[in-house]
């Protein structure tokens, strides 16, 4: 049994080490607000926070996790960095097929942490190995800036 610590919750899994936080998280804990990309941690469409940092859990396996907070989608609303970040991204209405936008948001949420006035370089940089198959990009960009406007 491994003991991970999932949006503020302790979840017992009857999980091998090896086995990728993104299949633990949909499969064992049903939080399929993750999704699954490429696999390869090449998309960003699995990313989560991991103590605050974002990871590609389609490689990571729950072994890593031990002892570390994750944080989905599904409870990114409960950080006002996140709320801004959702808030904007319907204000600015980023979302076209939405398959990536899990990934997107959660990237673009720990970047807002940890700089509160990003530039057009700083988020490239911090979406960079995010995919968008539509294009959606310039949106992605101005929520960003929308939402750093708000917290500041």
């Amino acid at each position: 049994m491994i003991t991970l610590n999932i949006n503020g919750k302790q979840h017992q899994l009857d999980a091998p080490e090896d086995m990728p936080i993104l299949w633990a998280l949909r499969d064992i804990v049903h939080l399929t607000g993750t999704k699954f990309g490429c696999g390869m941690a090449q998309c960003g469409a699995c990313t989560v926070h991991l103590d605050g940092q974002p990871i590609r859990s389609c490689v990571t396996p729950v072994a890593a996790a031990v002892g570390k907070t994750i944080t989905t989608i599904e409870a990114i609303q409960n950080d006002q960095v996140g709320q801004a970040v959702q808030a904007a991204w319907g204000e600015i209405d980023v979302v076209q097929c939405g398959y990536c936008q899990s990934g997107q948001i959660m990237a673009a949420t720990a970047l807002l942490a940890n700089n509160k006035k990003p530039t057009d370089a700083d988020i490239d940089a911090a979406m960079n190995g995010n995919i968008c198959r539509c294009g959606t990009y310039p949106r992605i960009r101005a929520a960003i800036h929308a939402a750093a406007e708000k917290l500041a």
